[in-house]
């Protein structure tokens, strides 16, 4: 009993001394998460991409210094805690409010993506990490669906620098589809609902999704967030899906240890606790808004963070290839929903 109250009060006494080594490089990345946010605000821009980039400005905070443990954990833990929040926003009214065609149609992008991302990052000569991450973040919910497939891909020397491609790729393609797809849908013709169903089925971040189908009308903003939404919820069996294909063939990350992947990522169950949470009813709406605006903070603290770990230097070295292949995979979800939408709703 003693030794047992001795490792206590032991465990407790480094606590301060751990919260001290995290709390420099949290702070920073939250600093700029909120400068990120006015600019978003007040000047239209992207929050991700603002904390992105600013987060870039600052890479020597991570690389020496007393921010280097707090911008580590900021970019894995608190990312996580991101991620597995936007559970509380899922529910399975949501889903069942469209249809079985409508949600085999975004149900079928999503796969059909990834496997075209596989097909295309074998083509131009990349890794089927990389495929698995760009094809993911393009078919599911953007910066978001990145940060979290990340999280389960075994490390290696180019997976910070692919990662920040990624996000930098998704979020600036949502942006151009913001402005872009709009239009597209008013020269085809689309009514409101079917102009919905484009939007949030092919613009990549939520944020945009909003942006462009309320500029449309009231009715296409809602149907493109719920269809939007359904993406999102896309993302925890995707992950796990990854992470059991992982599991099976991918070698130890030499990162965590030796230790192979886990078999469901800790985020993910928590993720699928609050949508079955909120399934049933049991999320007030303030608490559902709390629970959002809080996701949407740690993904946007912890994406500065991902900045900050990245020279801008190693960005450029990622390749044409790439550049083609996150490209390619935004035309063929664009053109597959598209074709779907012709045939169920046209």
């Amino acid at each position: 009993m003693a030794v047992s109250l001795t490792a206590a009060k032991s465990g407790l006494a480094g606590l301060p001394a751990t919260l001290s080594g995290i709390g420099p490089g949290l702070l920073v990345s939250t600093v700029i998460a909120v400068a990120a946010k006015f600019l978003s605000e007040h000047y239209g821009a992207p929050a991700m991409l603002m904390a992105l980039l600013l987060g870039i400005a600052f890479h020597f905070l991570a690389e020496d210094g007393k921010c280097v443990a707090g911008i580590a954990f900021t970019s894995r833990t608190v990312l996580r805690a991101g991620v597995a929040l936007l559970g509380a926003r899922i529910s399975v009214e949501l889903l069942i409010g469209l249809g079985p065609e409508l949600i085999g149609l975004v149900i079928a992008g999503v796969i059909l993506t990834i496997l075209f991302g596989l097909l295309g990052s074998r083509l131009l000569g990349r890794g089927w990490r990389f495929a698995l991450l760009t094809g993911g973040s393009v078919a599911i919910c953007g910066a978001s669906a990145a940060m979290a497939i990340a999280a389960v891909l075994p490390k290696n020397e180019q997976s910070e620098r692919n990662l920040i491609f990624t996000v930098l790729g998704v979020t600036v393609l949502s942006t151009v589809a913001m402005i872009a797809y709009p239009i597209i849908t008013n020269t085809l013709g689309l009514d409101d609902v079917a102009a919905g169903v484009f939007l949030g089925g092919t613009i990549h971040d939520v944020a945009q999704v909003v942006g462009a189908g309320f500029s449309v009308s009231e009715q296409t903003g809602e149907t493109a967030t719920v269809v939007k939404l359904i993406r999102v919820t896309m993302l925890a069996p995707v992950v796990l899906v990854f992470s059991l294909a992982i599991r099976s063939f991918a070698a130890a990350d030499p990162q965590d240890g030796g230790k192979r992947p886990p078999l469901m990522p800790s985020f993910v169950v928590m993720f699928l606790i609050l949508a079955g949470i909120n399934s049933f009813g049991l999320v007030p709406d303030v608490v559902r808004t709390a629970l959002g605006d809080l996701s949407a903070w740690a993904l946007l603290i912890s994406i500065a963070a991902v900045g900050m770990k990245t020279s801008l230097k190693t960005i450029f070295e990622v390749g044409g290839q790439a550049i083609i292949l996150i490209v390619a995979e935004t035309l063929f979800i664009a053109g597959f929903i598209l074709y779907g939408i012709t045939h169920f709703i046209g």
